[in-house]
């Protein structure tokens, strides 16, 4: 059935949106995606960090931004400092560091909050994409296309997916707020 295999994809399609939403949110952890797409000013050209140099984590709270052109360098800082991460850059010159500072327990749980929010509206947009998929088979059940037997275990395929994604939504925020409140 089409409209299941794009519901599906559709709620695949929120459920790494959510994930790729959560890597930009600092733990105490660092992690490449804290910087990879910070736009730099590239001859003219805004371009993600990511596609300028390599981004590694020699230690646990350091992040190492190495240029593939060292002249880039002066316009990496400039572009980090402007992203307003909360960290200040350190340039030696060939790499870039980024020190990442302890959380305090206040804005730990600040971070949780705003992870809720998050997972929340992943939730929202799942539900939507059901109630969207649940219309159109009604749609086709008034236009004879489908039985009413049909729409009734369609319907209930429909719901089944739905639970399992939010499922996915509930782990995923579980972890993240885990990992956020890790001292």
């Amino acid at each position: 059935m089409p409209e299941i295999k794009a519901l599906k994809e559709n709620m695949e399609k929120a459920i790494a949106f959510l994930q790729n939403d959560y890597l930009s949110i600092r733990t105490g952890r660092a992690h490449p995606g804290l910087v990879n797409d910070i736009k730099v000013e590239y001859y003219g050209t805004p371009t993600p960090i990511k596609q300028l140099a390599n981004v590694t984590i020699p230690e646990g709270r350091v992040i190492q931004i190495a240029p593939f052109d060292k002249t880039s360098l002066k316009a990496m800082e400039k572009a980090i400092l402007a992203a307003n991460i909360g960290m200040t850059p350190q340039n030696d010159g060939t790499v870039i560091r980024l020190k990442l500072p302890e959380l305090t327990r206040e804005r730990r749980v600040e971070l949780t909050k705003v992870l809720a929010k998050k997972a929340e509206d992943s939730r929202v947009v799942i539900r939507n994409y059901r109630r969207d998929t649940i219309e159109l088979l009604k749609k086709q059940q008034k236009a004879s296309e489908i039985t009413e037997d049909d729409l009734k275990d369609l319907t209930k395929e429909v719901q089944d997916i739905t639970d399992s994604h939010i499922k996915k939504i509930d782990e995923i925020y579980k972890v993240k707020e885990k990992e956020v409140l890790e001292d």
